[in-house]
């Protein structure tokens, strides 16, 4: 592609979703609400405040704040490495970022009862719902390392943090689950039966049994035993296999997603990172990712933006697009029998709607359609609509025009392109990257092609190449009748218009459309 553009990010982000109700329920009572459910509830692994936000924007009602997962994105070991005070800052942004309730894997407790009490002190400070707290000794390790290797703490002094934990509480609603190890360390159902009931007698809200194997049996045969006495609850991260509806039908309260977000985020890390140290590119990786507009998003960054506007001094700005789709494609036949072309479907989805989907991921919103043949039929939402009636008589100079005419004066520069025209969203971030009153985009890939009606060949005051970079590179002419040596490209479709370049393609316009010969053939860039 030629351009003058260096890569400059212009995305504005959309408004962030409003998901805090005044009306809600506090977090623990959210939490005691799941646990206590007559129906399977489901908890998903988080582990920072983003991932946390993308787990409630799935729908999610709760989140695990896994020790595992906030270990590895802290790059340490689960044993422990990471203090309690450093687990509680991560989930304190957890908490601050998301609506629904945080169970945090609180390990052994981080020491004996005192600690246990404190952690319970400063995790109801921070809104998080409830704690859930195993019977290993501190330093702990995790329970698929060598699980059989790892003695048990001692029943009564467990019992014991259990009691403190719940003294310390100042929320009735706060939830303490015992996770009980005993199939872990290999001590079997009845140890892990005695222990579970140990620890519901000290107080514990719920119990969680935990299970190394790859099928459920070892916990399947804890709740056929243990009945209905309390909440159990179940980490099926071994036993993935199983489906949901045996521990429906078992009866458990919750089941745990406890790591899988993390795993996801590492294979796409790695994959993406060795992607570009081998192409050395970002081309092939920007449309694989989130736009940084998402990003933007889930970080709140909407609420600041509304803020700039209120208090800081506005000098325009912005991009606003208008897209011509005002006649039928009638070289495309039965297709556009119904529908312009712009909306002919492509892999299920009409080329406008692409089009439009690509200006929203680098943040332009303010979309106005040129529309005309079956009018009726380009209807996308949260675009604004021009119709020229008289498509099958006039030229695109005029569907230009007209669309010109409906624009607000409120400062933002114009990007110009056709509705069935695709493109890739660098294209867009190219276009918004250069400050000049016309900028187009030439394809130095496409030269001479026999079977292109009306192609727009054009000449340039430089052909691509290195010595092109950052070079101020100039349109000299543009036809579909140049000689092959003096062609340098074709253009893309794409035209920019800065503020100060608009009246005089306004004045351009007018002039120009006093003929008739042009009003009905004027094609948007050939007339010069």
């Amino acid at each position: 592609m030629k351009t003058t553009a260096q890569f400059r990010k212009t995305t504005e982000p959309r408004k962030a979703t409003q998901l805090r109700k005044t009306t809600q329920p506090k977090k623990t009572t959210q939490l005691r609400t799941l646990l206590n459910s007559k129906q399977l509830e489901f908890l998903i692994e988080a582990h920072d405040g983003i991932s946390a936000k993308i787990a409630e924007e799935a729908g999610f009602q709760g989140i695990w704040g896994s020790g595992l997962s906030i270990s590895a994105q802290l790059g340490v070991r689960d044993n422990n490495e990471a203090s309690w005070t450093q687990v509680l800052e991560v989930v304190e942004f957890m908490s601050d970022a998301t609506s629904v309730p945080i169970l945090l894997d609180g390990d052994t407790g981080y020491g004996n009862f005192n600690n246990v009490q404190r952690l319970v002190k400063k995790l109801e400070q921070r809104g998080v719902a409830g704690v859930c707290i195993e019977d290993k000794l501190f330093p702990k390790t995790n329970s698929f390392i060598k699980g059989t290797a790892q003695p048990l703490a001692d029943m009564d002094e467990f019992c014991g943090k259990i009691k403190a934990a719940k003294d310390a509480q100042t929320d009735d609603d706060f939830v303490l689950i015992a996770r009980v190890e005993a199939f872990i360390a290999g001590w079997g159902l009845s140890e892990a039966l005695r222990r579970a009931q140990a620890y519901y007698d000290a107080g514990a809200d719920g119990i969680l049994i935990h299970s190394a194997l790859h099928v459920p049996d070892e916990v399947l045969a804890f709740k056929r035993e243990w009945g209905d006495r309390s909440p159990v609850v179940i980490v099926p991260t071994k036993y993935y296999a199983t489906p949901t509806e045996v521990f429906r039908d078992a009866g458990f309260s919750i089941a745990i997603w406890a790591n899988q977000l993390l795993r996801a985020s590492v294979t796409m890390t790695q994959k993406v990172a060795q992607q570009l140290m081998v192409e050395q590119n970002l081309l092939n990786v920007e449309d694989k990712i989130v736009p940084v507009a998402e990003i933007f998003r889930l970080q709140g960054v909407a609420e600041h933006a509304e803020a700039e506007q209120r208090y800081l001094p506005q000098n325009g700005g912005g991009i606003r697009t208008v897209l011509l789709a005002a006649s039928r494609g009638i070289e495309l036949g039965q297709f556009t029998k119904d529908k312009p072309k712009c909306m002919v479907n492509l892999q299920g989805q009409p080329l406008l709607s692409r089009i439009v989907e690509e200006h929203h991921s680098v943040g332009i919103q303010d979309i106005t359609v040129v529309r005309g043949y079956k009018k009726e039929v380009v209807n996308l939402p949260g675009l604004d609509f021009v119709d020229n009636d008289e498509y099958d008589t006039t030229g695109e100079l005029v569907s230009l025009s007209r669309g010109l005419q409906e624009l607000p004066q409120d400062g933002q520069d114009w990007i110009i392109g056709y509705g069935d025209v695709l493109f890739k969203k660098y294209i867009l971030q190219m276009l918004s990257g250069v400050d000049h009153d016309f900028v187009v985009i030439i394809d130095s890939s496409q030269h001479r092609q026999t079977q292109q009606i009306r192609p727009d060949y054009v000449a340039c005051s430089l052909p691509d190449s290195t010595q092109a970079f950052y070079q101020h590179v100039y349109l000299q002419q543009i036809s579909d009748q140049l000689p092959e040596g003096e062609i340098c490209g074709r253009w893309t479709g794409l035209l920019k218009v800065s503020q100060q370049g608009q009246q005089k393609l306004r004045d351009t316009l007018n002039t120009l459309l006093q003929s008739e010969q042009v009003r009905q053939q004027g094609h948007v860039i050939r007339c010069r």
